[in-house]
């Protein structure tokens, strides 16, 4: 399996170990744990911002009635003043 080296501050060492200990794990596993967390997070919010994309595009002219003020100028329809 494929690793990879982490440098940490003395401090943020220190903050693992008492975490790991205080679980009763490892330090890798927890390191391990907090990247695969922040991968699923990441995953999730992009998969959201894709069905968030799908559902304004698919219901785009009911967005733009119902918020008129929203919508961009065509060209052409902008003020003279």
């Amino acid at each position: 399996m494929p690793a990879l080296n982490v440098e940490f501050s003395d401090r943020e060492l220190e903050d693992l170990r008492q975490i790991a200990k205080e679980r009763g794990t490892s330090m890798k596993a927890l390191v391990r744990e907090a990247a695969a967390a922040d991968i699923a997070r990441h995953r999730a919010l992009q998969e959201g911002a894709e069905a968030f994309r799908r559902f304004f595009s698919a219901h785009a002219d009911e967005f733009a009635a119902a918020f008129p003020e929203d919508e961009q100028p065509v060209k052409g329809e902008g003020r003279v003043g």
